[in-house]
C-alpha cells in the first residue's frame, strides 16, 4: 500500500505558468495493477487503513495508492478522474456526486460518530451535554478557542451545519482555521487547549498522546456514515474500472465486512459495518421478537 501526497503537487502544478494549448490531450490509462484510492484523512490516521488493505492486496494481487485528504478534495479527485474509487463520508456531497454523473453509485460501508473534544477545564461548560448545537452556541458565546478543520472535509462539512443550526457565524480570534486534516487539527487543539469537532475513530487512535477530553457525544446529529464510490469509466474511460468495483465488492461484502467490525484501538471499536451483507447476516443471527417480548408503548 503506498501513500501518495497529493495536495503539495497539486500545488506546485498551479504555481506552473498557463500554456495554451489547441486540443486537450487524453488522459493517461491507469496502471492496472493499482487502485487509486481516494479517501479521508480520518480513515488513515485511525489506522483502519493499514488494517484492511493489506488483505485486499494479498488476495488480488494488486496494490493500493491512497490519496488521504478530505472529503472534498477526494470528491475532487473524481470529478477530474484522478482518483479510480473512492471512500468517504458527507452524504449528501457524496449523493451529489453520483447524480451529477461522476460516479456509478453509493454503497453503505460502516459508520461511527462525530464528537467534540476539549480541554479538561472546560472553559465553555459545555462538558456532558447531548446537544451539539447548544454546545456550540456556549462555545461561542464564551469565545472559547475552537479549531476548525477549514479544509472542505466531511467532518468541516458536519462542522458547519452545526454551526448553522446554531445560529452563528463564527469568527474572530477564538476561531482558527487550520485548512488541516484531523490528526493534524487534534495536535492544534491539543497545543492551544481548544476545543475541536473530531471524528471518534481519529480522537481514539490519538487519545493518549492528547490532553483533551470527549465533552459532547450521543447527540443523533453527530451520526457520521461512511461510503465508498466508484468513479464512472463513461466519464473517465482512464480509469481502472473493474478494479474499483473489485474493491468495492470485497469492501461490503461479509468477509471484509467482519475485518471492519474487528477493528480496535485502545481496546475500543472504531467502526460499525454497515453494507446490506452485514445488515443481512445481523438480521438472520438476531431473533425476531414475539409478540410478548414486543415493549407496549
Amino acid at each position: 500500500m503506498k501513500r501518495l501526497w497529493f495536495m503539495p503537487v497539486l500545488a506546485a502544478l498551479v504555481c506552473l505558468p498557463v500554456v495554451a494549448q489547441e486540443a486537450t490531450p487524453e488522459a493517461t490509462p491507469h496502471d492496472p495493477g493499482r487502485l487509486i484510492l481516494a479517501t479521508t484523512t480520518s480513515t488513515q490516521d485511525s489506522g483502519l487503513l493499514d488494517y484492511l488493505l493489506p488483505v485486499f492486496e494479498d488476495e488480488y494481487g494488486v496494490a493500493v495508492d491512497v490519496i488521504a485528504v478530505g472529503t472534498g478534495q477526494a470528491l475532487e479527485l473524481g470529478r477530474n478522474g484522478d482518483a479510480d474509487v473512492l471512500l468517504v463520508h458527507a452524504r449528501a456531497r457524496e449523493d451529489e456526486f453520483v447524480e451529477q454523473g461522476f460516479g456509478t453509485a453509493r454503497y453503505d460501508v460502516m459508520y461511527n460518530d462525530f464528537i467534540i473534544v476539549g480541554p479538561e477545564s472546560d472553559p465553555a461548560g459545555i462538558g456532558g451535554i447531548m446537544d451539539a448545537v447548544a454546545a456550540f452556541q456556549q462555545i461561542a458565546a464564551s469565545e472559547s478557542t475552537f479549531v476548525s478543520r477549514g479544509d472542505d472535509s466531511g467532518t468541516h462539512t458536519k462542522e458547519l451545519a452545526i454551526w448553522k443550526q446554531a445560529g452563528n457565524t463564527p469568527e474572530g480570534d477564538w476561531y482558527i482555521s487550520a485548512g488541516q486534516g484531523m490528526g493534524e487539527v487534534l495536535n492544534m487543539a491539543n497545543e492551544l487547549q481548544a476545543y475541536t469537532l473530531a471524528d471518534r475513530a481519529t480522537f481514539v487512535s490519538m487519545q493518549d498522546k492528547l490532553a483533551l477530553s470527549i465533552m459532547v457525544e450521543g447527540d443523533p446529529l453527530l451520526f457520521n456514515p461512511y461510503g465508498v464510490i466508484p468513479v464512472n469509466p463513461d466519464v473517465h474511460p482512464q480509469v481502472n474500472a473493474d478494479l474499483a468495483q473489485q474493491f468495492v465488492d470485497w469492501l461490503v461484502s461479509l468477509p471484509a465486512q467482519e475485518l471492519i467490525a474487528s477493528y480496535e484501538v485502545n481496546g475500543q471499536k472504531l467502526f460499525v459495518p454497515d453494507s446490506d451483507a452485514w445488515k443481512a447476516a445481523q438480521a438472520e443471527t438476531t431473533p425476531e421478537a414475539t409478540p410478548e417480548a414486543t415493549p407496549v408503548s
